[in-house]
Parts: C-alpha cells; structure tokens; sequence
C-alpha cells in the first residue's frame, strides 16, 4: 500500500507546511513514493498561503512552500492517510477526538520520527521571530528525514 502522510497543526499556516515542505524534500531525496499534505485541526486560515515567514525560512533551506493552501483536517482524512501526525499534543488529542470509527490512519507525533527529540511537541513559531521559525525548520526537517527512512524500511 502506498504510503499518505498528513502533517496536522493548529491553524495550517506555520509548522505543519514546513513539515510537508521538509518531508516532500526527503521523500524525494530517497525515492519515496508517497501521498502528502498538511492541514490545521482550526479552520481560521482556511485557503490562505502559509506564514510569510515560514515561506521565507522553507526557501532559505531550498524548498518553496509558497503554493500550498491551509486547508482544515476532515474525516475523510482518517481514511485517505496511512499516517497522521500532530505537531503537538493538543493538535493529537484533537485528532484522536474527530477520528470516525472507520478511520484507519495511524496518529502519533511528527517529532516521534526524530532521534531524541521522541515525545516531544513542535514549538509554534507563530508569535515569534524568525529564530523561531529555523527552530521549527530544524525539527520538523530531523523528524522529515527520520520518517522517509523509516517508510523506505518498511518498502524494502
């Protein structure tokens, strides 16, 4: 079965399209054909690019972020998805909470995929500067990278 990766945050704008952008990278850096897309468990930003900050941070590590659409998560997500990961806690149990009975996608925790950093939440950026932002990338890109080769693993 081919893989679908959905990469879940709050309101779709900041870490979540860095974590597609990062993962769309990797997957393409080892052969990975897999299904991915991003989106918010909030629907404020529905349709709007991400955070100009966030595009900028995405293409300073050569990958343009800047066409994807906030998008909130649905149903047929839980369907449509082998994985979906939370960028944090909240974002997690909200997904544990909207999965329909039916929904097979396994949850957990994109920072889960990166070596050390297991359990841990994703900071949002939001608020702060671009510091921030490079933060986020550094993660999101660690656990992107641990992801991909986890998924060719299981291929082989």
């Amino acid at each position: 079965m081919r893989p679908a990766v959905l990469f879940v945050c709050l309101g779709n704008i900041c870490r979540s399209p860095l974590a597609e952008g990062a993962f769309r990278a990797q997957a393409r850096e080892v052969g990975l054909d897999v299904l991915i897309d991003s989106a918010g468990t909030g629907g404020w930003h529905v349709g709007s690019a991400p955070d100009r900050r966030a595009i900028a941070t995405a293409l300073r590590h050569g990958v343009d972020i800047s066409r994807q659409a906030a998008r909130k998560v649905t149903a047929d997500d839980f369907r449509r998805f082998t994985h979906i990961l939370a960028l944090d806690h909240d974002n997690l149990k909200k997904l544990r909470a909207l999965r329909p009975v039916d929904g097979a996608a396994e949850l957990g925790l994109l920072l889960d995929h990166a070596e050390g950093l297991e359990g841990r939440a994703v900071a949002d950026p939001y608020y702060g500067n671009e510091a921030g932002f490079e933060a986020t990338w550094s993660e999101v890109a660690l656990a992107a990278r641990g992801l991909a080769l986890s998924l060719t693993a299981r291929r082989d």
